[in-house]
């Protein structure tokens, strides 16, 4: 046997669901810009692990190899390119979307945005190079120390 009342049906009214929904897009609206800064930090620390790796990988070419290789940083073209004196032997990196090369150093009075090669010669003194990367909110200066020859990360204080 079933008993039910009148007027008590079972179900969501229009009104229940506008305001789940309007709750719903304050919430999002709300956490947008923190996971916006989320992801351009990733891709700000995936640019400067990239750039380290990269450095690393043409200081180990040339000690291994015994071959002169040439890192040039192509700042309007948010890339770095690498080749060796072996034939064919190429490489390129390019930055992630919203993360752009803000200087070389040690500056020069050159054009800014002009590509700077750098040579890294096998058994000689490693060059002092500095790139300073960044996006929208943050920076970070990948600097390969002259003296352990080892690229370390660096993070500036924001202006």
């Amino acid at each position: 046997m079933r008993i039910s009342s009148v007027g008590s049906e079972r179900g969501v009214t229009l009104i229940e669901m506008l305001v789940v929904a309007a709750l719903i897009g304050i919430l999002a609206a709300i956490s947008f810009p923190a996971a916006t800064a989320g992801i351009e930090g990733l891709r700000l620390n995936s640019a400067s692990d990239s750039i380290v790796s990269f450095l690393n990988a043409g200081l180990t070419r040339a000690e291994r190899r015994q071959q002169v290789v040439e890192i040039t940083i192509l700042r309007a073209e948010r890339a770095l390119a690498m080749r060796s004196t072996e034939p064919g032997f190429r490489r390129r990196l390019v930055l992630p979307d919203g993360v752009s090369i803000l200087a070389v150093h040690p500056d020069l009075p050159i054009d800014a945005n002009a590509p700077r090669s750098f040579l890294l010669y096998p058994g000689g003194s490693v060059p002092r190079i500095g790139i300073e990367i960044a996006n929208q909110r943050n920076r970070r200066m990948i600097r390969v120390d002259p003296i352990t020859g080892v690229p370390q990360i660096e993070r500036p204080e924001n202006p």
